[in-house]
């Protein structure tokens, strides 16, 4: 079957997909009617995309990163913000979103998707340049925080150093009870 190059890439990250076992540039290029470089530079082209392919020697097989996530619950006024933040860069973590508990409104949620020290950057760059106050303002700075990491190891990291820096808040005992994951 001959089709378009992004036909083709499309059906290549189908088949990765639903795919248990990998598949060989070799296969692909006899179904596509191409070359084996040609497959070769789709996989190229469809990793530089950001799609997670792995390279075996007998084929290629799609890789889905296994990401950890933890909720921590901090407390601390606006000049903390950066260094709250870029603690949990620094050390490997994503800040996914921030949270409050009103005692109202219930559990309140923003995406904030803060993953380097120039998405810190940018975040406290909009805080300053508008008449927006931060979420935790509502509730005397607690506040919570969806952190995603690549492992275990790097949330207990992450858990510890914003320990030692005074930001964090310990759970009341109804909130141990909640399920806070998103």
């Amino acid at each position: 079957m001959r089709l378009k190059t992004e036909e083709r890439r499309e059906e290549i990250l189908k088949r990765l997909h639903s795919s248990e076992e990998a598949i060989s540039a070799k296969v692909f290029a006899i179904d596509y009617q191409v070359s084996r470089q040609v497959i070769v530079q789709d996989i190229a082209v469809l990793r530089a995309a950001g799609n997670h392919i792995l390279s075996t020697n007998r084929g290629y097989l799609i890789t889905v990163p296994q990401v950890f996530s933890r909720e921590f619950k901090t407390r601390h006024g606006e000049e903390q913000v950066e260094e709250e933040l870029t603690t949990v860069v620094d050390l490997g973590g994503r800040v996914k979103n921030v949270s409050i508990s009103h005692r109202i409104y219930g559990k309140i949620t923003a995406e904030l998707k803060i993953e380097s020290r120039q998405d810190v950057k940018q975040f406290l760059e909009k805080i300053k340049d508008s008449s927006s106050k931060l979420l935790g303002d509502t509730t005397m700075g607690y506040h919570y925080h969806l952190i995603e990491a690549s492992g275990e190891a790097t949330l207990d990291l992450i858990e510890e150093k914003l320990r030692e820096a005074g930001l964090l808040a310990p759970l009341l005992t109804w909130e141990k009870e909640e399920d806070y994951e998103s």
